[in-house]
């Protein structure tokens, strides 16, 4: 989430910067400097549009060690600092107590098509979901999907429903950072976001052959 607000803010400046419009050597200046925007400017406009949210949720703006990483190399970070990144936060993961990493592929779709929760505006009773639509394609019939991630369909059977592939998609969807160092994708449960029950669910439905993922 911090990394998507990050990316929010960015724009925010980019789109600034395109209203200053001068000689094409100030142009050419100006573009310059959009490509690369000061950090501390960033931070400003980020904190900006907090300013308003209560005192933990401004705390949440903070980057921890993996994302200001990520941010100092733009999400190109070097190969010795991507091991680094996946060694730290896969020591975050936590695996099912029970060993068992399918939950219910029903329970799963729900999940996957709760966009709600992650605003301060929630209340109490607000169940946090996925929005995997937002990014994934997760089954042929679907006509509406984000493709800011790779198509999930057929996800488990391309897999041969392998045990192994299943607890890499777990690890995945609890910490994407485990797998791919500065990826776009949520630590949903390092963060807390989904409870443990929710991560099996959606792998559930990911890997379940009577899915419709995998129909």
């Amino acid at each position: 989430m911090k990394t998507i607000l990050k990316t929010a803010a960015l724009a925010l400046v980019v789109a600034a910067g395109t209203a200053l419009p001068l000689t094409a050597s100030a142009q050419t200046a100006n573009t310059a400097a959009i490509k690369h925007p000061d950090a501390a400017v960033v931070d400003a406009y980020l904190k900006s549009t907090f300013g308003k949210a209560p005192p933990e949720w401004q705390a949440r703006i903070e980057p921890d060690e993996t994302l200001k990483t990520c941010n100092h190399f733009r999400n190109d970070v070097p190969s010795a600092e991507a091991d680094k990144i996946i060694k730290r936060e896969l020591a975050k993961v936590v695996f099912p107590a029970d060993g068992k990493l399918l939950g219910d592929w029903k329970e799963g779709k729900k999940v996957a098509n709760n966009g709600r929760g992650g605003q301060f505006s929630d209340n109490e009773k607000t169940v946090s979901g996925g929005n995997c639509y937002a990014c994934h394609q997760l089954e042929l019939a679907e006509v509406s999907y984000g493709t800011l991630g790779p198509s999930l369909t057929s996800y488990g059977k391309d897999r041969k429903f392998d045990p192994e592939e299943a607890k890499q998609a777990y690890t995945k969807i609890y910490n994407s950072q485990a797998v791919v160092a500065c990826s776009n994708m949520p630590r949903f449960g390092a963060n807390k976001f989904l409870t443990e029950k929710q991560i099996k669910d959606i792998v559930a439905l990911l890997f379940d052959p009577e899915s419709p993922v995998n129909k």
